[in-house]
């Protein structure tokens, strides 16, 4: 279905370097990125362009377009957010999207890589050396930082230090025109080994799931939509929050399949069951 076509990456950060090797080999395929495609206009982590939609959208239409660019009908792309877990609210994660698009097979594969594993972080400085134990505590110099005068101020920008020296003169410009600097982690991949890291698995994570065909018609992509919660305790037999099983369901032709006991157990401990630990 796949060997011997091109599939275009889009990506203007690098990202083809974690992409690339996997998707290669497991499709036989080309992997190319287009050149003076500006992925930027979709949005920056640094907020001189806001993202319109939401990532899924986002990551959807910015394939889309390097295809229509490239005049390419296989393509790739990624987008990133980063803040609060969306279960763990006091830590920070890295929430990835990958999305496979083939015009000419009609498929549409998406994967989602929620990770812990990010240095995201910012902070207002008004010296030196509070600035330089952020930058030692986020990973500097192998991880890019950003300075501007303040959180929301996209005009007084400087992206992509990853030299002591630059770090210090671009931080004594801005501290002595506004006082105090704001501080950031650049979060573009190419700046970022840890986010790289997190890319790469979600890589791996779309391979598998474009590995993955449906046993009815065996069409790629063949995939989790829906984790069912209801595994019963083992002292009361209520069911707990815990999961049951797993739904599979093919993107082509709608054929469903239950995988019962997916964390290989079939009932939980007490202690998180609501009736017999409320």
């Amino acid at each position: 279905m796949f060997a011997g076509r091109k599939l275009v990456i889009a990506t203007k950060h690098k990202k083809e370097a974690v992409i690339a090797p996997i998707i290669e080999q497991s499709l036989s395929v080309k992997c190319f990125v287009p050149k003076n495609f500006d992925t930027d206009l979709l949005g920056t982590f640094s907020g001189e362009v806001e993202r319109k939609q939401n990532p899924l959208e986002t990551v959807k239409q910015k394939c889309l377009q390097a295809m229509e660019y490239s005049n390419c009908d296989l393509g790739i792309a990624s987008e990133g957010s980063f803040g609060p877990h969306p279960s763990l609210f006091f830590t920070n994660a890295d929430d990835e999207f990958l999305i496979f698009i083939d015009k000419k097979n009609n498929l549409e594969i998406v994967v989602r890589e929620v990770n812990l594993e990010t240095n995201f972080n910012a902070i207002t400085v008004s010296n030196e050396n509070e600035m330089l134990d952020f930058a030692k505590k986020v990973g500097f110099p192998s991880h890019a930082l950003i300075l501007r005068k303040s959180e929301k101020e996209t005009t007084h920008l400087v992206k992509g230090i990853k030299d002591e020296k630059k770090l210090k003169n671009e931080f004594q410009k801005l501290l002595e025109k506004f006082g105090s600097v704001y501080v950031e982690t650049d979060m573009r991949a190419m700046n970022n080994p840890t986010r790289m890291k997190v890319i790469q698995k979600a890589s791996e994570k779309l391979n598998n799931k474009i590995a993955s065909c449906c046993p009815k018609c065996n069409t790629p992509g063949f995939g989790i939509t829906e984790a069912k919660k209801g595994l019963p305790c083992s002292l009361c037999g209520a069911p707990t929050n815990s999961t049951l099983s797993f739904i599979y369901k093919c993107i082509k032709c709608s054929f469903q399949k239950e995988d019962l006991y997916p964390n290989n157990k079939e009932t939980e401990d007490p202690m998180y069951c609501n009736y017999c630990n409320p």
